[in-house]
């Protein structure tokens, strides 16, 4: 065991590369200007752009778990008791965000598992690469709003120490892990916490794209007002307010005793173009970089696309959201597990959830019109080998239940 103080060293060592991509999510960093074209009152001035959010949510939204098959320890129930459609979402974008989240198991005054989810800035751990579960974890409960910290716990086998101030309030329990389960995102056997949909490349694209469209902005003014000039006047001519004289629909100049006239002119117009290809490009890049397109960062395609043409183009998204019901699944079965062992007041063998399975709707609705190709598929295929595709078949194909 590592202790208490390594972890809460671990956890402030991760903790702000987390809070700058919740920063990136919510479109509250503040991205540095090269003071090099901005004029000195708007170098402290910068837009934001929802490409970060897009790339988190586009992934999130398609992410709908449904149930566990062939639940043995009847797990679904304590799911279905602990408000399933804002746990699993709220644990999935969480990890999305910050490669990894938490989902903190309890006891409510009746002994039945409270489910809690806990971002990855207030929670860390010692991870087991067998299993996925902790082998000892840390996590803060509760904070004021100075952020410090109020309540705070600490996780061990068989046991759970409430910390708040100086009292400790130690909590014993039957699970074989802490209670305290990571939901990751694409571990490997480098990082085995995963690493986050919002990557440095994707920060570094939206950072260089912002800066575009404030160059783009600045511009924006000159196109409107060209700069305009005047050559030959007299020393002695009255000077006219820079507004009013781009303003005025009608101005004067009289010749001078000489019969001399002075010379208007008007510098040549900025394009707008140069800054909507920059801006075009660093979309380019971050789609590629995330598994979007265009047409979802705000550049729609001339010609309308068919739901097929849709899912072609989203192959990428498609794998990667595909990936994360894998790995989500596990950390949900982990949750299950050990609210399972603390509800029956028995220490289960994780053994017997080999034969568990995760069910998710699918990652893309099935359009109607492939609904009659999908039916004459199975029945062709059920004449061939009877019985062969059934309802679940069907169901992880469509994502449409029928009847019982």
């Amino acid at each position: 065991m590592q202790g208490i103080a390594y972890l809460k060293n671990k956890l402030e060592t991760k903790r702000t590369r987390v809070l700058l991509r919740y920063k990136y999510y919510d479109m509250k960093e503040h991205i540095p200007d090269l003071k090099i074209s901005s004029p000195p009152d708007l170098q402290y001035w910068m837009g934001t752009l929802g490409w970060c959010a897009k790339a988190v949510d586009s992934v999130a939204d398609r992410l709908v778990f449904v149930r566990f098959d062939n639940d043995v320890l009847a797990m679904n129930e304590i799911f279905a008791q602990n408000n399933p459609d804002i746990l699993f979402d709220s644990a999935a974008l969480s990890a999305l965000i910050s490669s990894c989240s938490f989902i903190y198991i309890s006891a409510d005054n009746d002994g039945y598992p409270r489910l809690q989810v806990i971002d990855g800035s207030n929670a860390t751990g010692i991870i087991d690469p067998i299993t996925g579960l902790l082998k000892e974890g840390y996590a803060v409960l509760e904070r004021d709003d100075r952020d410090n910290v109020i309540t705070e716990a600490y996780f061990e086998p068989g046991r759970t120490t409430i910390i708040t101030g100086k009292d400790k309030t130690v909590i014993p329990n039957s699970a074989p892990a802490p209670l305290l389960v990571p939901i990751i995102y694409r571990p490997d056997a480098r990082r085995p916490f995963g690493h986050s949909r919002i990557s440095r490349a994707c920060m570094n694209i939206m950072g260089a794209a912002v800066r575009t469209m404030k160059r783009s902005e600045i511009a924006a003014e000159f196109y409107s007002f060209p700069q305009k000039y005047v050559t030959g006047l007299s020393q002695d001519a009255e000077l006219l307010d820079s507004w009013s004289a781009a303003m005025s629909a009608l101005m004067t100049f009289d010749k001078d005793e000489d019969g001399d006239k002075p010379t208007l002119g008007q510098f040549q117009q900025q394009s707008m173009q140069p800054h909507l290809e920059q801006f075009r490009m660093f979309a380019s890049a971050f789609a590629g970089e995330t598994g979007l397109t265009l047409d979802d960062l705000g550049f729609p395609s001339t010609n309308p696309t068919s739901s097929e043409a849709i899912k072609s183009s989203h192959e990428t998204l498609r794998l990667t959201a595909r990936k994360a019901q894998r790995t989500f699944g596990s950390g949900f079965l982990n949750a299950g597990y050990l609210a399972a062992c603390l509800r029956d007041d028995f220490s289960f063998s994780r053994g017997q959830l080999a034969d568990v399975k995760a069910i998710w709707k699918p990652v893309f609705e099935t359009a109607p019109s492939a609904l009659g190709q999908i039916g004459d598929a199975v029945f062709k295929i059920n004449q061939a080998i009877p019985g062969y595709v059934n309802g679940d078949t069907i169901f992880e194909m469509t994502g449409i239940e029928g009847a019982e």
